[in-house]
């Protein structure tokens, strides 16, 4: 699957999953940005904003990041989105195949609550990202308050 399924990708996927791994992002990135192979090119455990400041407005890249949010003082949530991102200055071409690519991704990093599509940081706004991770999520045990 052009080095999607490689192992250094797989045990990221199995570190950001893990209760027991600090682990809570990975960011999948272009060789060389050349187009005939994806690689893991950074893994972080800042959250949504480490991740936000390490992705490239020349690239389309793909992120798996673990979330976490109170649903209220008695419980914790875990959830996972998928970041499809594509930077303003990304070629057409490379842009083009992120279709096809999307999907190869997906069998690998098949977890995830929500897909979040970006072409711009603000996208990445974790309060935003919550509250489609509790619309996702099914019950709502804080009361409507996102």
């Amino acid at each position: 699957m052009s080095g999607v399924d490689s192992p250094e990708i797989l045990a990221a996927y199995d570190a950001v999953r893990s209760d027991k791994d600090d682990t809570n992002w990975l960011l999948i990135s272009d060789a060389a940005a050349k187009g005939d192979k994806l690689i893991l090119s950074k893994t972080g455990t800042g959250g949504l904003p480490e991740l936000a400041a390490e992705l490239d407005d020349g690239q389309a890249q793909y992120a798996y990041v673990r979330v976490e949010y109170a649903n209220d003082a008695e419980s914790k949530r875990v959830k996972f989105a998928l970041i499809v991102w594509i930077g303003e200055n990304t070629k057409a071409m490379r842009k083009a195949r992120v279709s096809i690519e999307a999907g190869n991704v997906k069998k690998v990093l098949s977890h995830y609550s929500v897909q979040v599509d970006a072409d711009d940081k603000r996208d990445l706004d974790e309060a935003d990202i919550v509250v489609r991770l509790r619309k996702a999520g099914g019950a709502d045990y804080n009361g409507g308050r996102g």
